[in-house]
């Protein structure tokens, strides 16, 4: 399909939506919003009633579907695996495994691993996970950093040689349960869940015999978009179970838990929502929308009961209404209207950008899927796990009291941005990042940036505080490790940044 034939689809489906509400009230409004309007590629965060990150305007209170497996003889607590099907990594000797770990006899986790190249026995495992909420981590492997990439015809992958397995295990997990390859009944709806369960998962991973080893191994979660929650959150929530299991509290399999990565994330929205305004109206590329447009906005976020008092208030509350009512209010009159007619993911392309190729084509095949043990149909983006996080309000959450303990901890901790990205742009996250309390904000504060120079190509510019770097990448979109800027191949500049951090060390030029 062509670039413009998804625009004319998206004005058709936009309109039509629109004239159907007129006619038939609020019972079709409530149906409309489970109708996702984007076409936009790489999407990670729906559109609902024509609003990026908007809210279902039903009365239901939350959403639960089964996604229901094609076949599928469930083993709860256990792991069902298919072993080096010989799909996307190619590398001879390179042992991956994909399946499902059974949470329940009605619950099950899809997960992708893949050795590292080099030293896979004692090289760090570090698991990646998409955002959202809703998104498939299918888009992380295949779109940016794991051992394939798939080619423009959406078709056929070819090998990444900038795969963050040069370095590390990857273990690339479809969560929570509803999301992409993972199926069974959705009860998820906020990012302490999402922890939990996720906890539970590696539970399973970690005492299975053929995964047991890494167990020791050091331990990394590394996330994007709104992983700005699931990192932090999880992350936390791993250190407190460890806690539980070294008081004799909890019995369980501790996790070595030796890094947070966070890209282009939604951590703190009250310290990053003035970032759209203000990058709508002035970043490295282009301005956004008319000078109109952002002065409506602002008036949205400063006004009395606008943006700024109902994150404020949900802060304050933690009132699941009211911080629905923040993320509805604020994302229908800030974050939407200010995108213009730019793919939020990549402002120097039109909406929508084509690249990164679609993936529903290559997953969607029932012979590639039998290969790797698929079990149910993959889509994307859950719009019903979406819609129960956007009903509890979990989006206008704070997580940066969980960054920060985590920072504090002792856990080297990389929070990083692509320029060329508006919907979790650099402006918020850097205001979010300079909001941090911790044990190295002096120092960060008191340190200028540097050129992040890769191969001697400056290709950004980082900050190193103790165990805590920041990393802004030129040219990069949302997903950075899917860019290249110069002279660099796509994911050059992201493996150097991954393979630094991985080592224990901060950033440094080469």
């Amino acid at each position: 399909m062509s670039s413009e034939l998804r625009v004319v689809l998206q004005s058709f489906v936009l309109s039509l939506s629109l004239a159907l509400k007129m006619l038939l009230g609020s019972a079709l409004t409530a149906l409309l919003a489970f109708v996702p309007l984007s076409t936009t590629l790489a999407r990670q965060i729906p559109v609902v009633d024509g609003v990026i990150g908007g809210v279902p305007s039903t009365e239901t209170t939350f959403f639960e579907e089964t996604v229901t497996p094609i076949s599928a003889a469930t083993t709860p607590g256990k792991l069902r695996i298919v072993e080096n099907s010989g799909v996307c990594e190619t590398t001879p000797g390179v042992y991956q495994a994909s399946g499902y770990g059974d949470l329940t006899s009605s619950e099950s986790i899809w997960f992708w691993f893949f050795a590292s190249r080099k030293n896979p026995d004692t090289a760090p495992l570090a698991i990646w996970l998409n955002g959202g909420p809703g998104s498939s981590s299918m888009i992380g492997l295949f779109q940016e950093n794991g051992p394939c990439r798939i080619n423009n015809d959406s078709t056929t992958v070819s090998l990444n040689p900038n795969s963050w397995n040069n370095v590390a295990n990857m273990l690339f997990i479809d969560q929570p349960v509803g999301v992409g390859f993972s199926h069974g009944t959705t009860t998820v709806g906020t990012s302490e869940q999402a922890a939990s369960d996720t906890w539970k998962f590696l539970q399973i991973f970690f005492s299975d015999s053929r995964f047991s080893k890494y167990a020791t191994n050091e331990f990394a979660i590394w996330t994007e978009s709104y992983g700005g929650h699931y990192g932090p959150t999880f992350a936390a929530y791993f250190l407190q179970q460890n806690a539980a299991i070294a008081a004799g509290t909890l019995s369980g399999i501790p996790i070595n838990l030796k890094v947070l990565g966070v890209g282009d994330g939604l951590t703190d929205p009250l310290s990053q929502y003035p970032g759209y305004i203000s990058y709508a109206a002035s970043n490295p590329y282009h301005a956004l929308v008319s000078t109109s447009t952002i002065q409506r906005a602002n008036t949205s976020w400063t006004k009395s009961g606008g943006c700024k008092d109902q994150i404020t208030s949900c802060y304050n509350t933690g009132s699941t209404s009211t911080c629905s009512s923040a993320q509805s209010y604020c994302n229908n009159n800030i974050l939407s209207p200010l995108a213009g007619n730019y793919d939020v993911y990549y402002v120097l392309a039109k909406n929508p950008d084509p690249y990164p190729p679609d993936l529903s084509t290559y997953l969607g095949s029932s012979s590639l899927m039998a290969k790797i043990g698929a079990e149910s149909d993959w889509q994307e983006s859950s719009d019903t796990v979406y819609n129960n996080f956007a009903k509890t309000g979990d989006w206008m959450t704070n997580s940066r009291p969980h960054l920060e303990t985590v920072i504090n901890s002792g856990v080297r901790t990389i929070v990083y941005d692509g320029d060329a990205d508006y919907i979790l742009n650099f402006n918020g996250v850097e205001a979010m990042v300079n909001n941090l309390q911790t044990q190295f904000s002096s120092q960060f504060q008191a340190t200028s940036f540097s050129n992040f120079t890769v191969a001697g190509q400056a290709t950004g510019i980082f900050k190193n505080a103790g165990t805590f770097s920041y990393v802004r990448i030129f040219g990069a979109g949302h997903e950075v490790p899917a860019y290249k800027y110069g002279s660099l191949t796509t994911g050059q500049a992201a493996l150097q940044m991954f393979t630094q951090i991985m080592s224990g060390n901060g950033l440094s030029s080469t």
